[in-house]
């Protein structure tokens, strides 16, 4: 049987949100772990800009943008009601805080990680940049549960896996930070089942090897 093909990477929000996706569609995938600092040929020869994930369909058809496999995904099966429910309204306000997510807030998100490496500003700054992006999501967290309903869907999986990230450059900021329902939303997900699914880890793809699908079969 032939699965469509998925090249990822653990730790890449972006792959982590497309791994997500799939996991709870339930789509089976060839799932080829990839090392950022020795890309396969297999995966350059699909799409020569060479960042993951990125999905080769059964057809042959080649996905390469995290969001667009993620609409892939549940667009064919969404068991959870992430997408499909969606008003269009819904599904208006959910492009626009992945906009805001993969635009402004990654923007700051990376500075205030590696603020080394940009000395125009302190650390603080950056942060606290990031932080209106925080500021809104509270909000809405404190308005609907989650960011567009009472329950998870596509546009808080997409941006949980960034908020992680922000969470961990220090931690012990975060924890005391003015964004209690935050820390909960993200709580919650770094401790369910889905994201220790999502999480396993993977040898470095080689073509030799056998098969490794994804999600695991239970």
């Amino acid at each position: 049987m032939r699965y469509p093909t998925l090249y990822s990477f653990r730790r890449c929000p972006y792959a982590m949100r497309a791994r997500l996706a799939l996991a709870a569609s339930g789509i089976k995938t060839e799932l080829r772990e990839v090392v950022l600092k020795d890309k396969p040929a297999e995966l350059l020869a699909i799409s020569p800009k060479g960042t993951v994930p990125v999905l080769q369909t059964e057809t042959g058809k080649v996905i390469d943008e995290s969001i667009d496999i993620m609409r892939w995904a549940l667009e064919k099966r969404d068991p959870e009601e992430w997408y499909q429910t969606l008003t269009h309204q819904q599904k208006q306000h959910c492009d626009e805080l992945i906009a805001n997510n993969d635009g402004e807030f990654k923007y700051y998100l990376d500075r205030y990680k590696y603020a080394d490496r940009y000395p125009e500003y302190p650390e603080l700054y950056y942060r606290e940049q990031g932080e209106a992006t925080l500021q809104k999501l509270e909000s809405l967290l404190a308005k609907n549960g989650c960011l567009l309903t009472e329950k998870w869907t596509m546009a808080d999986i997409a941006l949980l896996p960034f908020i992680r990230q922000f969470a961990f450059v220090d931690k012990d900021w975060f924890e005391q930070s003015p964004y209690p329902l935050v820390r909960d939303w993200l709580s919650e997900f770094l401790h369910s089942d889905l994201f220790a699914n999502v999480m396993v880890k993977y040898e470095q793809w080689h073509a030799d090897q056998p098969i490794v699908l994804f999600p695991e079969t239970k």
